[in-house]
């Protein structure tokens, strides 16, 4: 297997085992957080803000920037998106969600733009160049060798998804397991 076909089969795999996760989310608890526990993110704000990473990774190795069918480019740091897009500014880093779904696409377009951005990453790798997959680039405060973006992207998103766990927990839904 090359390297190239590894990185995307590890960000592929990364969203099957989050996609398991997503059982029992609809429009109607979306955008919940509970008032105690400590929980910062709610599920549409956790695959936004997962879709949007994906994307700016992607952007390093193909070129193309966010998706305007699936991002308003700028928003606010709590809103902004609709039904059918996120509002950029309002999944980063920093930014806060809010328990208003108007602010948020419905449940199954957040699933839809997570699992497209997780597709568009994994493609973006499994296409680089070897040269493009050694270069250095900027990401948050270090400078890295581009592949290395692939691990961090599927941590991350293992890492988001252990957060839409606890608000499952929160919501009372089954287990996953079960």
């Amino acid at each position: 297997m090359s390297r190239q076909l590894a990185l995307a089969t590890l960000l592929r795999e990364s969203r099957t085992l989050c996609v398991r996760y997503f059982a029992g989310f609809d429009d109607s608890n979306r955008t919940f957080q509970p008032p105690a526990g400590g929980l910062p993110n709610h599920f549409a704000w956790c695959l936004g803000h997962m879709a949007y990473t994906m994307h700016r990774v992607a952007e390093k190795l193909d070129g193309r920037a966010l998706p305007e069918s699936d991002f308003i480019d700028g928003g606010t740091p709590s809103g902004g998106g609709d039904a059918q897009r996120f509002a950029s500014k309002s999944v980063t880093m920093g930014s806060t969600p809010v328990n208003d779904p108007a602010q948020y696409p419905t449940a199954a377009r957040c699933v839809e733009i997570f699992s497209s951005a997780c597709e568009r990453c994994a493609a973006a790798f499994e296409h680089a160049t070897d040269e493009a997959l050694d270069r250095e680039t900027p990401w948050g405060n270090v400078t890295i060798k581009t592949w290395q973006l692939a691990p961090r992207m599927a941590f991350h998103n293992g890492f988001h998804t252990g957060q839409i766990a606890d608000l499952r927990r929160a919501l009372g839904l089954r287990s996953i397991f079960a």
